[in-house]
């Protein structure tokens, strides 16, 4: 066994065996920003033979304070690749797969198949459930993380244990980012770590296992809170589940409603979207097309899964999402 690991090889939790079992791991890390990033660090330090690396953004300056692996040659790079350069350089004798791609409900499948642990680290309510459907499909644990301000969580959903649907069946009514409410570099730093240990402690089986657990943390106050959720029970069919699809998915049938404003978007992907406010469609002031299914589209997914929810009790059952992303 190389000398790299010999600090951890000493653990009795971890041995030869276990430094055998991670040579042999595949973990796919969905973003490399803040949380992906130190995650990804300290899983290519430990041995993980196999990462796989999902993102794709761009480095930007404003992304440096808190996304240790990039520096300032590395700007205007693609995350993906930039990581993938980085942790090879720390590490050469582990195999690291760079998609320079944005994550959806059209590639979420394929990209989970080989995957022995799943690290959702985009930060994303739509990238989340998409990851949690295709997770708990094929039994694959999900390591998920959320930072933002002084305020964080980290759990471990799926393979075994609930999906994140069970314990979270609703989107909030409203979600903030990092580029509206701040977000500090340690306290993404101290979730990522966090991630990748839970994601160390499934690969390695330790007993008992971290599958179903939540971790919150308030680095404002230092409070460390949380909960399991072995328990909790998937979503029963009432109000009909919601799922997210790509934009690609849409088919002429469809009656596209673009919940973005024309400031925020001049323009719609969807020539023949309706344009509406999520307020209006809950206020029933939109007269909505006759179609045998309807598509809500905004950025985040959070006022789609609004409009959604508002739509099925106006009596449309069918009804489908779409995150837009930046």
């Amino acid at each position: 066994m190389s000398a790299r690991y010999s600090r951890q090889t000493i653990l009795p939790q971890v041995g030869d065996a276990g430094q055998a079992r991670l040579a042999a791991a595949s973990v796919l890390v969905v973003g490399a920003g803040g949380l992906g990033c130190v995650a990804l660090q300290y899983l290519a330090a430990a041995g993980v033979g196999r990462l796989g690396i999902v993102d794709h953004d761009i480095v930007e300056e404003s992304n440096l304070h808190r996304q240790p692996l990039y520096r300032m040659s590395d700007l205007g790079s693609t995350k993906a690749h930039a990581a993938r350069a980085a942790l090879l350089a720390a590490n050469p004798t582990i195999r690291i797969e760079a998609l320079g791609e944005r994550l959806t409900p059209a590639n979420a499948a394929s990209l989970t198949a080989t995957a022995d642990v799943v690290i959702d680290a985009a930060d994303s309510f739509a990238a989340t459930y998409v990851l949690s459907d295709a997770c708990h499909s094929r039994g694959c644990p999900l390591v998920s993380a959320s930072v933002l301000g002084l305020a964080g969580y980290v759990g471990v959903f799926c393979g075994g244990a609930p999906s994140y649907r069970a314990v979270f069946p609703e989107m909030p009514r409203a979600a903030g980012s990092c580029a509206q409410a701040g977000v500090l570099g340690t306290a993404v730093g101290v979730m990522g770590t966090l991630q990748a240990h839970l994601a160390l402690a499934l690969l390695l089986q330790w007993q008992p296992p971290v599958l179903g657990r939540l971790i919150s943390v308030d680095f404002r106050t230092l409070q460390i809170g949380g909960f399991a959720f072995s328990a909790a029970t998937e979503p029963a069919n009432l109000p009909l589940p919601l799922a997210f699809i790509a934009p690609g998915e849409v088919c002429a049938a469809d009656a596209v409603i673009d919940l973005r404003s024309r400031e925020e978007a001049p323009h719609s992907p969807f020539p023949g979207a309706l344009r509406a406010s999520v307020e209006a469609l809950e206020a029933r002031e939109v007269s909505v097309p006759a179609s045998s299914r309807i598509v809500v589209c905004c950025r985040s997914g959070v006022r789609a899964w609004r409009a959604a929810r508002a739509l099925q009790a106006q009596g449309h059952s069918n009804v489908a999402l779409i995150a837009l992303g930046e």
